[in-house]
């Protein structure tokens, strides 16, 4: 009887092995490689060192997902690094969003090749790393590097960075110009986010206290789940949202920070990737 030979990382099971191109946009020799636990860990370290923790959705999680599953097929070591991140390293990036002040852009790179590319808000205008300076919860970013920011996740954005505002009727007519831009819906929608942002206008005109009123993050919050068809946020997009939230202000202009601003934000950070 023969006896079965012992298997070398990313031979026998190792067929089978998750990839970087099974994952990530990458292409070369990357995209051939099996993603190991180590270059897991090492884009997990360079998240925390700019947010304090490994970003919820964002490459280190991807990675560690797929390391895990290549050691249980015995395709990858506990301890292996793949040849190619072991050598050129991972890396994250912030970059400011033209007129954004409050907004950054995220993008994490592994040999040299972008993965990931995300919009996340800055708490308070705070320097450095410190401890919740910056909005972890990336749900609302951009999926993959070629893709362009959504209506939904500038939406999502404004949630997180202006989400402790009450919503006011200028909000509310913005947030439906821009559902209707993205669905071509001209109406509000059922269970949409503009019809979340009309009710919490309704309610918050009868409740006094400011704190139990309903916030902006309130109904911003999965506006990507909740908007049927989410397209990018282009130039024509970001005006009719803009006329929208102008319209409906008393003092006939947009809220800083609010939604008007950075559905324009993300339309001009999409002109600037095309």
């Amino acid at each position: 009887m023969s006896q079965e030979q012992p298997r070398r990382p990313g031979q026998g099971e190792g067929d089978a092995a998750i990839r970087y191109g099974d994952v990530f946009p990458v292409a070369g020799e990357l995209a051939d490689e099996p993603v190991a636990p180590r270059d897991a860990a090492m884009m997990q370290s360079a998240e925390s060192t700019i947010f304090g923790q490994a970003l919820k959705g964002g490459a280190a999680a991807a990675m560690e997902s797929a390391a895990a599953r290549n050691e249980q097929r015995r395709a990858v070591d506990h301890d292996q690094f793949s040849a190619l991140p072991r050598d050129q390293g991972v890396t994250v990036t912030q970059t400011d969003v033209p007129g954004q002040s409050n907004l950054r852009l995220v993008t994490e790179f592994v040999a040299g090749q972008a993965v990931r590319q995300y919009v996340v808000g800055v708490e308070g205008q705070r320097g450095g790393n410190k401890e919740g300076e910056r909005d972890a919860d990336v749900r609302g970013g951009v999926a993959t590097w070629t893709d362009k920011v959504t209506i939904g996740e500038a939406l999502e954005a404004t949630g997180r960075t202006a989400g402790n505002r009450p919503v006011e009727p200028s909000d509310a007519a913005a947030i439906q110009a821009a559902e209707a831009s993205s669905t071509g819906v001209p109406g509000v929608i059922p269970g949409g986010v503009a019809a979340a942002a009309q009710a919490a206008v309704i309610s918050n005109a009868w409740i006094d206290r400011e704190e139990n009123k309903t916030k902006l993050g309130d109904v911003l919050a999965n506006a990507t789940e909740r908007i049927a068809a989410d397209k990018e946020a282009t130039r024509q997009y970001a005006e009719r949202v803009v006329r929208a939230e102008i319209r409906n202000n008393p003092d006939l202009e947009t809220r800083n920070g609010g939604v008007a601003n950075t559905v324009a934000a993300a339309a001009r950070l999409n002109e600037r990737t095309t």
